[in-house]
């Protein structure tokens, strides 16, 4: 009987798997059995590398292109699209095939044919995209993802495939201007490897870390490369920026173990962690990344790309592009298995040198390979679960089998896996070694490393006790005098000839040379400015030594360059970001430059103290070395322009190096008596603004006349702007010059609510303001730019200075005209502290630059007491930014709970774990949670989203972001921990209705009103001052209050039994 009842279960299964595959294909087969192919122990190494060009022969070769050398996404039937993915894979494995026949002298002209089958593949490429160069011209300026490069090509005539709305082609001297749009790649969201962008496959792009990983890996690897090899020449060489690459490697770091927001982790990123692009620098943060990959997605069959990918299960439908909302949880643990992954981690094993592990993943290979008719090795695409087995596979994962892709049969293969097949066994049967198929040695540890072309620079890791090369330049002859009475030693620009000294935008000038090519319509690098790195080598241009002081010394429009304090704020800084992310074989030179005006007013003394610093070996906790720039130079890392050839047809460029100020002879400098400190009633304005703004314009105009007060002639001018326009003529000519001037004026004086006002009115607007932005994204956090109380627009990706511009002028103009420079303030201030200091901004994801300035007035109130409070908008750059670091401090012991919750409510603050409780929370309430009007439903969110994904943390926030005030906002996010405590100790109580958390902040103030009312025999009142004062812990803390109203809210309910009850009967 159990013979028979066996027989009938084998029979009722070959016809499921009938069934399956007709349901799946289309067309019905036998399956093929596992490869086994016995090797004799004798055999050659012609015998052995015979066998894998038969293979590659016949699986790989037989399927390249005569005419553009590209190989197809599908190797049968009338489909004619390439992938450069595909191609690029296929062409590393006939080139490692081809390094392997390299050991044999009668090679019978196979290492000549594989080589050049790998070339013309790689010909082919750069084929297709050198058609596409009006497009890289587009993508150089406005990186996006409809200006992308195409990835999709026609393999016989090169021609793009697949316009951008049918397909996610971004993934991202014709070669230079690649690098250009590489280096952009940590601020450019992208569809991914898997080209479906975010998890949930809706056509929306994010940031993922395998891209950027890939990227940084690029950067690295053709840094200093000719591309004409030996036989080149100074202008073949391709060069990388310093500082772009530095932020690719900050963002890959910041990102991982994460893929993207939504991706928590991703197969895609074995071949970025490891072969071929070993991107990751931190030994530690790529076991974390490896072992989640391979926790969460290792399979029998392979790996799964991610978790809930529908990409090719039973239950997708092929006809749709798209999915529909909470589709993905369909596909959960039923994903797809793919082989391939077997074969990185053996490729894996063999880079690490570790034996054990080629063995595993080897011995789990073998039982997924298939065979062709011919007999060679196939590997399948991807195994699935067929529909009728899907039900099954869900209650017990992992317990039933799964099918093979089509691949293989009917002449369909896999390119990409026969590919890396033949890489990992090559590898594996030491036909080849690693540093064969990875000539730059990037799998070589870091600190073995060598640069591969020692002329240019090379990006290579080095963790040493850096020092800091330090050149003082003074503006003059009499300022260096000056300075050398305190014991200052200093050069001046005459001094140091014939080295120039140039600002950084005379090297961006420089720099567009590079990449130039009129016949491609190409033009050279994009007008962006040169970080501290790249101002920290030494160049030689057109046969001359250049020196680029760093961008913090520019006299920038922007007015926060007249702040010293500021200034010597912004040096420590740099110092110590140079300090961090220097990687550069040779000493980095920081040029320190020193103006009249620095030393002039009350502001000497420090600026002194930090001079003093520098001689004495150490600033801000960096080592430095100050001396002259000529003996500097020896220990240097110099960069060679050799790009600017001109010819004696072509017009020299033109640049203007920093020339020494020319002053009357036997000048002093005055530093007290040049700028005296304004008197306080010049700092307010002596006028109604309100009272102003309804009287007609020729009362304004003689008032203005009559008026000596700069912030009131700002104000009078900012009425007179919006009434008439920027043209209207006043008696120091129109509007707009008028208020420049008085901008210029209150700025040589330190007026700084006179300048705000001038900066808004003028719109003025920041240079960094873009790159700090980013700064903040590429550390997981989002923006919003808007006042408090009004409507904020929140930033999630990448833009453009233009776009920001608007967004700023428009979202904070509507409130009061000086908020939209003091934002801009914040968002330059917030980007340094988080560089240097990530932890202060621990448990805030999303950084509110209106409800920060908010808690920055607030905390003005509280510091003047009984006093008039102080305006923020009179307080110097510098004070703005001691300010914003003082309520940033974690620790408030000193604080009564009514301030700290409104400090941690208006930097949006969390206790750890916070989102993680919110998930478990909306798993024991079936109907949602509500807050301020905001529904947070259970479903679709918990069938689109995971607990750890980052989306959901952000959907939690985008719930509470309807709270208006701060402190109550910290009350629910109170609140909201005590609900998930309760719920975990009370695991038979669910909620049944919808979760009101305003109604239960409500009922505990009442409880709160009870008790206190009592004792002090007062009427019951709304105002929750005294609420909001309580500590949380205690017999009468508010956590106390909000437990009894949630405890009241569950037994409302009903009580479902726990198989963890202890008072269960069974």
């Amino acid at each position: 009987m159990a013979g028979a009842a066996g027989l009938m279960t084998e029979v009722s299964w070959k016809v499921l798997e009938r069934r399956a595959r007709v349901k799946r294909s289309g067309s019905i087969y036998e399956p093929l059995k596992s490869i086994n192919l016995p090797r004799p122990d004798n055999e050659t190494l012609w015998d052995k590398l015979d066998h894998y060009y038969r293979i590659a022969k016949s699986t790989l070769l037989l399927y390249q292109s005569p005419t553009t050398g590209l190989f197809p996404t599908k190797t049968c039937g009338g489909d004619q699209k390439a992938k450069i993915q595909d191609s690029l894979y296929c062409a590393a494995g006939a080139w490692a095939l081809a390094l392997a026949y390299r050991r044999i002298d009668d090679d019978k002209g196979r290492t000549h044919e594989l080589e050049h089958s790998a070339i013309k593949c790689m010909r082919g490429i750069l084929y297709c995209y050198m058609r596409q160069a009006d497009k890289v011209q587009q993508f150089k300026q406005d990186p996006r993802p409809t200006t992308c490069l195409h990835s999709v090509f026609n393999v016989h005539t090169g021609d793009e495939m697949l316009s951008y709305e049918e397909y996610g082609h971004l993934q991202v001297s014709f070669i230079q201007n690649l690098v250009f749009c590489v280096e952009r790649v940590y601020r450019v969201p992208d569809f991914g490897v898997w080209e479906r962008g975010s998890k949930y496959n809706n056509g929306s792009t994010e940031l993922h870390s395998s891209s950027v990983g890939l990227a940084k890996a690029a950067l690295e690897a053709i840094n200093g490369f000719n591309l004409f090899g030996n036989q080149g020449c100074s202008w073949s060489v391709i060069f990388v920026d310093l500082d772009a690459h530095n932020r690719n490697r900050q963002t890959l770091c910041s990102l991982l173990p994460r893929e993207s927001r939504s991706h928590n982790t991703d197969a895609a990123l074995l071949p970025c962690i490891s072969y071929p692009a070993f991107a990751l620098d931190d030994e530690v943060l790529f076991s974390q990344t490896l072992d989640k990959v391979v926790r969460k997605l290792k399979g029998k069959y392979g790996f799964k790309r991610f978790l809930r990918d529908g990409y090719r299960t039973s239950l997708e439908d092929p006809s749709r592009r798209y999915y529909k909302p909470a589709e993905i949880k369909l596909f959960d643990g039923i994903e797809c298995e793919f082989p391939i992954f077997f074969l990185y981690m053996m490729i894996d094993g063999v880079f690490r040198g570790n034996p054990t592990q080629v063995k595993e993943y080897q011995d789990l290979l073998t039982p997924v390979l298939h065979q062709t008719t011919e007999g060679y090795p196939v590997i399948p695409k991807y195994y699935y679960v067929p529909a009728d087995f899907v039900e099954y596979e869900k209650k017990n994962p992992g317990s039933q089998k799964r099918f093979p892709s089509n691949c293989g049969r009917d002449g369909k293969l896999f390119l990409w896996g026969q590919a890396l097949y033949i890489i990992a066994k090559l590898l594996a049967d030491e036909l080849i070694s690693p540093k064969d198929i990875d000539p730059v040695q990037r799998y070589v540890p870091l600190q073995n490393q060598r640069n591969v072309s020692m002329r240019f620079s090379n990006q290579g890791p080095l963790e040493n006790d850096l020092v800091v090369h330090v050149a003082l330049v003074a503006e003059s002859q009499r300022l260096q005098v000056f300075l050398n009475t305190y014991g200052i030693q200093t050069q001046t620009p005459q001094q140091v000839e014939p080295i120039q000294i140039w600002a950084q935008q005379e090297l961006v000038k420089a720099y567009f040379h590079l990449g130039i090519n009129e016949k491609l319509g190409l033009s050279g690098r994009p007008d962006r400015p040169i970080g501290c790195l790249g101002t920290s080598k030494i160049y030689r241009i057109l046969g001359k030594t250049v020196v680029c002081y760093p961008i913090i010394f520019d006299l920038s429009d922007f007015y926060m360059s007249q702040d010293v304090l500021l200034l010597i704020d912004d040096i420590k800084n740099a110092l110590q970001f140079i300090k961090q992310y220097w990687k550069m074989h040779g000493r980095p030179l920081f040029l320190v430059l020193i103006r009249e005006d620095n030393i002039r007013g009350s502001r000497f003394n420090p600026i002194l103290d930090m001079l003093a610093a520098f001689k004495n070996g150490i600033i801000g906790g960096v080592k430095v070395h100050v001396d002259r720039l000529q003996t500097l130079i020896s220990g240097a890392v110099v960069e060679q322009l050799d790009f600017l050839r001109i010819s004696e047809t072509e017009e020299l460029p033109e640049f203007k190096s920093f020339e020494e100020l020319e002053l009357p002879k036997h000048s002093k400098v005055k530093r007290q008596s040049s700028t005296p400190n304004a008197p306080k009633l010049e700092q307010q304005p002596e006028i109604n603004i309100t009272e102003w703004k309804n009287k007609p314009t020729h009362e304004i105009l003689q008032k203005l006349n009559d008026c000596s007060c700069l912030a009131s002639q700002a104000v009078l001018l900012g009425i007179l702007l919006k009434r008439e326009g920027p043209n209207f003529i006043t008696k120091e000519g129109t509007v707009s010059d008028h208020i420049e001037r008085v901008y210029r004026r209150a700025g040589s004086k330190k007026l700084w609510l006179a300048v705000r006002y001038g900066a808004a009115f003028t719109q003025k607007f920041s240079s960094s303001i873009a790159p700090h932005i980013t700064t903040f994204l590429v550390h997981g956090k989002q923006v919003t730019l808007g006042a408090f109380g009004h409507e904020e627009e929140v930033i999630s990706n990448p833009l453009s200075p233009g776009v920001i511009k608007n967004i700023i002028y428009y979202k904070c103009n509507t409130h009061d005209e000086r908020e939209a420079v003091i934002q801009q303030e914040l968002v330059i201030h917030i980007g340094w502290i988080i560089s240097n200091n990530p932890e202060l901004f621990r448990g805030m994801l999303k950084i509110r630059i209106g409800w920060i300035i908010h808690a920055m007035e607030y905390e003005l109130q509280i510091r003047s007491g009984n006093k008039p409070t102080m305006d923020l908008y009179q307080l110097s750059p510098s004070e703005v930014k001691q300010l914003l670091l003082d309520i940033l401090q974690p620790q408030q012991n000193g604080r009564c709970w009514l301030n700290r919750r409104q400090i941690d409510g208006s930097l949006n603050r969390t206790p750890p774990g916070f989102y993680d409780r919110v998930w478990q929370i909306l798993e024991r309430t079936p109907n949602g949670i509500v807050v301020a009007g905001k529904h947070l439903p259970q479903q679709p969110t918990l069938s689109d989203m995971t607990m750890y994904e980052m989306n959901f943390s952000l959907l939690v926030e985008d719930t509470l972001g309807n709270i208006d005030q701060p402190k109550y906002r910290q009350i629910v996010v109170e609140l909201l921990m005590v609900v998930s405590i309760v719920l975990e100790r009370n695991p038979e109580l669910e909620f049944q209705d919808k979760v009101d958390l305003d109604r239960l902040v409500k009922d505990a103030f009442h409880e709160f009103q009870k008790d206190e009312s009592r004792p002090k025999e007062i009427e019951k009142q709304d105002d929750m001052t005294s609420f909001y004062n309580t500590p949380p812990l205690g017999k009468r803390g508010t956590c106390s209050y909000l437990t009894k109203v949630v405890m009241n809210l569950l037994l409302e309910g009903e009580v479902k039994p726990s198989n963890d009850d202890p008072c269960l009967v069974s």
